[in-house]
């Protein structure tokens, strides 16, 4: 069985890992153990508790499969089990998961370390890409993973806000605030057309 085969479609892989035919959890696993790990790591950010909370979050997946019910794509309620083990962790930490405007403090240290690059050379593009990758990296944990599901899953609004339970409104104002805040840093750092 391949991971990405669509001979075997999402409905089919549930009724599988239900009925415990061999492999077929280990193929659900490979299928969407990316996304977890997406999810988990843009909340956390640290490598031990991103392993430990994806292995948490596909065995939620794997405990809680029967209640599953093809109303919204399988990536998106895998995503909505990612998210809420990595927010549970974040509450249980007290690590705020959003602030409530553009928080200069989060600003000033991407720009502090753009700032220590050399910007008076050459902007090849992966220095562009690391300046983008650390100004991301500044964002809080809700925008930051609002963000990568958006662009970089490409998970439609209307599935993030049922992932994340907040309003499509609230979720298009967290990207507008992501973008415009990503543009102002790449801007700060002379690096424009962002």
């Amino acid at each position: 069985m391949d991971a990405g085969s669509p001979a075997l479609e999402d409905r089919e892989l549930v009724e599988a890992v239900l009925a415990r035919r061999p492999g077929a959890f280990e193929l659900l696993v490979r299928r969407y153990e990316r996304l977890c790990w997406h999810v988990i790591q843009r909340m956390v950010r640290h490598p031990e508790d991103t392993r430990e909370l994806c292995q948490e979050a596909l065995l939620r997946v794997h405990q809680c499969l029967h209640q599953y019910r093809h109303e919204s794509p399988l990536k998106a309620w895998i995503a909505q089990v990612a998210w809420s083990v990595a927010k549970r962790h974040l509450e249980r930490r007290r690590i705020p998961l959003a602030e409530a405007a553009i928080g200069e403090d989060g600003l000033a240290a991407a720009i502090e370390v753009a700032d220590e690059a050399d910007v008076e050379g050459e902007r090849g593009e992966a220095e562009v890409g690391e300046r983008l990758q650390q100004a991301i990296e500044a964002l809080p944990p809700l925008q930051r993973t609002v963000l990568m599901l958006y662009h970089l899953e490409e998970v439609p609004i209307g599935e993030i806000a049922g992932i994340t339970g907040l309003a499509e409104g609230t979720i298009k104002s967290h990207l507008f605030r992501s973008r415009q805040r990503l543009r102002e840093t790449l801007e700060h750092c002379g690096v424009t057309g962002a």
